[in-house]
């Protein structure tokens, strides 16, 4: 059966984070966990991150209270008396995002005695773009920026690319818009520089780049700017550095005007100072309670929550629910070697969830034992109250030892064949 391809797109996006995508699917490595949830930093993070490897950027300064934003703004206005002032929140779209108070936009240029009433706004404030979903995100920092004369937006990316098997450069001579949008307007103008990893960028490479992005100004300047950023991506250790717009100053010098950078979970041990930067105010609280019992975890929008050990199997079971007429309410894979405390903590988790009506737990035991499954059932059965249906079905190592386990708990589970049983029994419990 061929899987549903909406849920496929949804938690591979929320799984490994936005890529730009040319010609293929970007997908993110697979060596720790079955899936990984890529480090993102705030803009004025990632600003001060770059400055490190050379790379020109706007100076600006953070502000968490309205009292910074005000100090902040008057050394930044440069005698122009105007700043810029940008919402901090880990989603796309701020310019045109709006407020739930109502203010509309997310970023504003405005004159440095403005700064105090707008601060005010902004700060507590809940950020709802199109990237944000209908949440929306807490305004926790603004930073404010020296407002910049900048021209000539270009695009700039490196990411790593399976084709090649290594980084890749991608860069256009447009910019401050979706690469998706690039692509479509101006295909003749992306180039896609391959990077072998053990050689590095050469020189010829990052002039490459260079006349890819039609660059005005000293070219010499602008290769120093590019292998800053590769350099950046290797020794940070990133999934994607995307700067965009990449822009000129008047004198022709490259400015990373605003980047996405992203960070491989996997490297957390060796880039400690670069991981305490991680903001659990802008993720889902699931998520963040997951993360500390080794769980992957991943909401979605649906009514039936889905507990299973390994992504394919998790895949299957949100394809075969969508089947028989229901809707998975989130990704939640256990692993291989769960205990029964992380399998108690799961169902909190699950139970977190106010539009989740039924629960589903499919697992297929190899190294993974199905009486410890059992035994955590039970256990978050009793110790949670469940109010909803729970559904179980079990198969492989000690599975009839489990299914003794929760046939004398006494607990209402409703016990499934396989999983096209259970994804039938869940559909019915929460139409019933």
């Amino acid at each position: 059966m061929a899987m549903n391809l909406k849920w496929v797109a949804q938690v591979t996006a929320r799984a490994v984070g936005r890529a730009p995508v040319l010609g293929g699917a970007q997908q993110g490595s697979n060596c720790a966990k079955t899936f990984n949830r890529f480090l993102n930093v705030h803009e004025y993070q990632g600003a001060k991150q770059m400055a490190g490897f050379g790379i020109n950027v706007p100076p600006g300064i953070p502000a968490f209270t309205v009292q910074e934003a005000v100090d902040a703004a008057k050394k930044m206005d440069g005698g122009s008396g105007e700043v810029v002032v940008k919402s901090q929140i880990l989603a796309g779209g701020r310019g045109l995002g709006t407020f739930k108070s109502g203010l509309q936009g997310g970023v504003h240029i405005c004159k440095t005695e403005e700064v105090e009433g707008l601060a005010s706004e902004m700060l507590g404030g809940t950020l709802v773009t199109k990237q944000s979903g209908p949440e929306g995100k807490p305004v926790n920092c603004l930073y404010i920026a020296k407002k910049m004369q900048l021209q000539n937006e270009k695009y700039f990316a490196i990411l790593l690319d399976r084709g090649s098997g290594g980084p890749l450069v991608i860069a256009c001579s447009e910019g401050g818009t979706s690469i998706e949008d690039l692509a479509e307007k101006y295909p003749d103008k992306i180039i896609k520089v391959p990077i072998d990893i053990n050689a590095g960028i050469t020189e010829d490479q990052a002039a490459q780049v260079v006349d890819g992005l039609e660059v005005s100004g000293d070219k010499a300047a602008a290769v120093e700017q590019v292998k800053g950023l590769y350099n950046l991506f290797v020794e940070s250790d990133c999934t994607m550095v995307e700067v965009n717009p990449l822009a000129e100053d008047p004198e022709g010098n490259l400015i990373a005007a605003d980047a996405k950078l992203g960070f491989d979970d996997n490297a957390s041990f060796r880039q400690k100072d670069l991981f305490a930067l991680k903001d659990d105010t802008q993720i889902d609280q699931r998520e963040v309670a997951a993360s500390k019992w080794d769980l992957n975890y991943i909401g979605l929008d649906g009514e039936i929550g889905c507990m299973v050990n390994g992504a394919g199997l998790a895949m299957a079971t949100m394809d075969i629910i969508k089947l028989h007429g229901g809707t998975p309410a989130n990704f939640l894979d256990v692993g291989g070697s769960a205990e029964k405390q992380q399998i108690v903590e799961a169902f909190k988790i699950l139970t977190m969830d106010e539009h989740v009506k039924a629960i589903l737990v499919n697992i297929f035991g190899g190294i993974m034992k199905c009486d410890v499954i059992a035994a955590g059932i039970v256990a978050a059965a009793k110790e949670l109250d469940l109010k909803v249906p729970l559904v179980v079905r079990l198969e492989g190592t000690n599975v009839d030892t489990g299914k003794q386990i929760m046939e004398e708990s006494n607990m209402k589970i409703i016990t499934a064949v396989d999983l096209d049983d259970a994804a039938k029994k869940a559909v019915a419990a929460i139409q019933a």
